[in-house]
């Protein structure tokens, strides 16, 4: 198997280098139960990933009760946030991450996390994450979050390195659409929510059982 050259390694968090167990379908419920508080109508939102439903949410709110669409948005947010630090309170890192990382490090490769997951919630479960990366960029730090590459893009200009130096590795499809749509490389693991079929349709260039596991096809 022909082995990567890169200069930096962006990571998903949750379920790419730790285990969260968040309850996606609490986040949606919430969401939906509080957007009725402010009389909008759920129709065609209950299928959005749950930070889309919260935009399109805001968008109707703001239409039917003019003013109040930023309150929404923020009660949601603070909703979701505080479902993701519970999670991370029982989370963990996957084996061998933290050695992983310290290994790139080693080889003079820049690391990056880019995450669609609060602050709170990754600090929380990886308590000194700055020691072990060169950049850390949740929801709050990026006005598009993937999978839109605005969000690896600018995690690649702060790391100073060409996309197509670079990796990204993720867990679930939109990680991949995300890497490919950037210029980057695309490396799937199967530490998540994602089958490799998933992965491979997405477009993956490299399939690994887990993020440690990069060490092996780096040349």
């Amino acid at each position: 198997m022909k082995k990567l050259s890169l200069k930096a390694v962006v990571f998903d968090f949750d379920g790419t280098l730790a285990k969260l167990n968040i309850d996606f379908s609490a986040m949606r419920q919430d969401v939906l139960a509080l957007l009725s508080r402010y009389g909008v109508s759920p129709d065609g939102l209950r299928d959005l990933f749950v930070l889309e439903m919260i935009a399109a949410g805001e968008d109707r709110v703001s239409r039917l009760r003019p003013g109040e669409g930023a309150e929404f948005s923020k009660r949601a947010c603070a909703r979701i946030a505080e479902i993701e630090v519970q999670a991370a309170r029982q989370g963990s890192l996957f084996d061998g991450v933290t050695e992983m990382l310290r290994e790139l490090r080693a080889r003079n490769i820049r690391t990056g996390v880019a995450t669609r997951n609060c602050l709170a919630a990754v600090e929380t479960l990886f308590p000194r994450i700055d020691d072990h990366v060169d950049a850390v960029i949740t929801r709050e730090r990026t006005p598009f979050v993937k999978p839109h590459p605005e969000h690896l893009i600018r995690m690649l200009k702060q790391l100073d390195v060409p996309p197509d130096r670079a990796a990204m590795v993720g867990d679930h499809p939109m990680d991949i659409q995300t890497g490919r749509d950037a210029g980057a490389r695309t490396i799937g693991v199967l530490t998540g929510y994602s089958q490799a079929e998933a992965l491979h349709r997405a477009g993956a260039d490299f399939l690994l059982d887990g993020a440690a596991d990069i060490l092996d096809i780096l040349a």
